[in-house]
């Protein structure tokens, strides 16, 4: 499924702007993430070193924001009747991961974030430390060296560098 939106994605954008951009706003959406970035880096020839960059700046820029926001923006949400379910959904899927981390704490989160699996990655891992109120301080680095190894991995595999 990622496969086929990130190839979607890089016709539509096309050569109208550049690679760089391109992978970048790819690794800044849910679901998609680094992953779907690094993917498109591959589809668009780019240097893996370069894609990684760009694809690893797009996937932590929003960490912040809903590690900060999450709960306000989901207030918000459920002023109105059509967004209810979707607030609902996401905070269901976050106590998913609930014992996981209650349980292992930061390797928890970090590995949470670090499998590439459909349901992780980085926003999962945020909306989760966000919901069990752990401090930014302490989730932020979880996340990202969950985002790095992620990125290694899938780096690896849609580069070709494990062989």
């Amino acid at each position: 499924m990622v496969d086929s939106i990130v190839d979607s994605l890089v016709t539509l954008f096309g050569t109208t702007i550049p690679k760089e951009l391109t992978v970048f706003v790819i690794s800044l959406m849910p679901i998609l993430e680094l992953r779907g970035g690094l993917i498109a880096a591959r589809l668009l020839e780019m240097n893996v070193w370069s894609a990684f960059f760009f694809c690893f700046i797009g996937n932590m820029l929003p960490m912040p924001f809903i590690l900060l926001f999450i709960r306000k923006i989901f207030d918000l949400m459920r002023k109105w009747k059509y967004t209810v379910k979707i607030v609902a959904k996401m905070e269901a899927k976050a106590e998913k991961h609930r014992g996981t981390i209650e349980k292992y704490g930061f390797w928890g989160l970090l590995i949470l974030v670090a499998v590439p699996l459909p349901g992780t990655g980085g926003w999962t891992g945020a909306l989760v430390a966000a919901l069990m109120d752990i401090r930014m301080r302490r989730a932020l680095p979880a996340i990202t060296l969950g985002v790095l190894i992620a990125g290694f991995i899938v780096g690896g595999i849609s580069f070709g560098l494990f062989g």
